[in-house]
């Protein structure tokens, strides 16, 4: 790898940035040697200096938006609503970190009390993921700092720009520069911060296939917590609705969102053979309308470019072999732009394959599967090793109890897309989705791990049983030591 990371926007193909490659020993440890300090701050301390780190984020929110867009190629729309969400992650973590890590004092008799507080870990490394580079890997970083961790971030190397711009504006809120270190690299930086014998845990957003490897990677290093969040192979079920129209908008979002760059969008469609033909009709047609441009044109799109030309060039491959294998088309997936990662939302019908790839399509690619009966139809939805999102469109309240009762995921949605988790919520899922460490809200309880403690103002202790009277009533060889 050359001394210097050098990203490009995907939409335009124009160099955006370039910085030197870190070293990941310097970095992990400077942060090793500031955590202590850093978790000695009250509280208070480390709460109020996040809070001016969001209002950092709010100030300069217009050109973070642009940087991520143009790094990211989403359109600028949507990378607002990730300035927000990084914004807003301050307040939601310090209550998370009050409702699940709080300070607890039972007492007990003649002046006994337990108590149970909370500890950070030490150094943290955060991996970063590109599709939301500011907002996931501060959903790790926010409550790593305000339980006292130090932490060592590496975002993505196809999106770092962001990754130091988000650096930046923790440090210039007042978070020291030794506490939060950047690291900018490729998979080498990587898998040595992953592997490093200085870092106490690795908090993981990205694929189930890299998180698998960390997950064996860490499988003899018990004492250091591990959290994945990885991707999902995840199922829409459309069911009995008189409203057709409605629910094919929320098919269309819960796929093509983000340019199908979400780990909750909808990969599958299963859909009740009645009404299947009226909603591919009705999902072709919204489909047909959406715009698909750079970020910041006009009118706004609704989809950017997928991340670069080898994502574009696999998610057109798996196309084609879907279609190869009896998948019938639906809508073509298409490159409007022949070296640009732009890529039309494909759709097509698996139904027919005698066999589905269970994995992640990480772009605008839905399949469609048709099924007769409701218990077919989750049959369907749980035909897959992951475990994150799933949602049922239309049915009854009966019928969504059944859906919730046995969909495996750890998100489960009614009448709702399967992407646009809230975060003062839970988030995470099973299987190949994740290592049952959801984060969001959840997060304050991989950042910090629970003391128990009994303490008492007094020395006090008796031994009331099994005592002779005395030491000379004890055999001779007992009062000798031998015994």
């Amino acid at each position: 790898m050359s001394e210097e990371l050098i990203s490009h926007e995907p939409a335009t193909g124009a160099e955006l940035w370039r910085g030197g490659i870190s070293d990941v020993d310097a970095e992990v440890a400077a942060a090793r040697q500031a955590w202590p300090g850093w978790a000695a701050k009250p509280l208070a301390y480390r709460a109020e200096t996040l809070r001016r780190f969001a209002d950092r984020v709010k100030a300069d929110a217009e050109s973070f938006a642009d940087l991520i867009a143009r790094e990211t190629g989403k359109p600028l729309w949507e990378a607002r609503t990730e300035v927000e969400s990084v914004a807003a992650k301050v307040d939601i973590s310090v209550k998370a970190y009050a409702e699940r890590t709080p300070n607890r004092r039972i007492e007990g008799a003649m002046g006994l009390r337990h108590a149970v507080r909370h500890k950070p870990h030490g150094a943290l490394a955060v991996l970063g993921p590109y599709n939301f580079p500011a907002h996931l890997p501060n959903g790790h970083i926010v409550p790593a700092l305000l339980a006292g961790n130090s932490v060592i971030f590496k975002p993505s190397e196809k999106t770092p720009a962001v990754g130091a711009k988000l650096a930046q504006l923790f440090h210039s809120a007042g978070v020291p520069e030794e506490v939060l270190r950047l690291v900018i690299g490729g998979p080498d930086q990587g898998k040595a911060l992953a592997g490093h014998d200085g870092i106490d845990g690795l908090l993981f957003t990205g694929s189930a296939r890299t998180g698998v490897a960390l997950n064996r990677q860490f499988a003899d290093r018990p004492g250091k917590i591990l959290a994945l969040e990885m991707g999902g192979n995840n199922p829409i079920v459309v069911w009995d609705t008189p409203d057709i129209r409605t629910a094919a908008m929320l098919v269309v979002q819960s796929a093509f969102l983000s340019a199908g760059q979400r780990c909750t969008n909808a990969r599958r469609l299963i859909v009740r053979q009645t009404v299947a033909e009226a909603l591919i009709d009705e999902v072709r047609n919204l489909t047909n309308r959406l715009i698909v441009d750079h970020p910041h044109a006009d009118p706004a799109p609704y989809m950017g470019p997928v991340i670069d030309n080898e994502a574009a060039d696999g998610l057109t491959e798996s196309f084609l072999i879907l279609m190869s294998n009896g998948g019938q088309v639906i809508r073509h997936m298409t490159r409007p732009i022949a070296d640009r990662p732009f890529l039309t939302p494909g759709i097509i019908d698996v139904t027919a394959m005698p066999e589905r790839p269970d994995i992640e399509l990480f772009g605008p690619l839905l399949q469609l599967v048709r099924v007769d009966s409701f218990e077919a139809a989750i049959a369907e939805a749980n035909n897959t090793a992951f475990g994150l999102s799933a949602a049922l469109i239309g049915g009854t309240p009966q019928l969504y109890d059944q859906f919730w009762a046995n969909a495996r995921a750890g998100v489960i949605n009614w009448n709702r897309p399967t992407n646009g988790a809230s975060s003062a919520a839970p988030f995470g899922g099973i299987g190949l989705s994740g290592n049952h460490r959801p984060s969001a809200f959840y997060a304050a309880d991989y950042c910090a791990y629970p003391v128990a403690s009994s303490e008492s103002d007094a020395l006090r202790a008796s031994i009331g049983v099994g005592l002779r009277e005395s030491d000379h009533d004890a055999p001779k060889l007992v009062r000798k030591g031998f015994l």
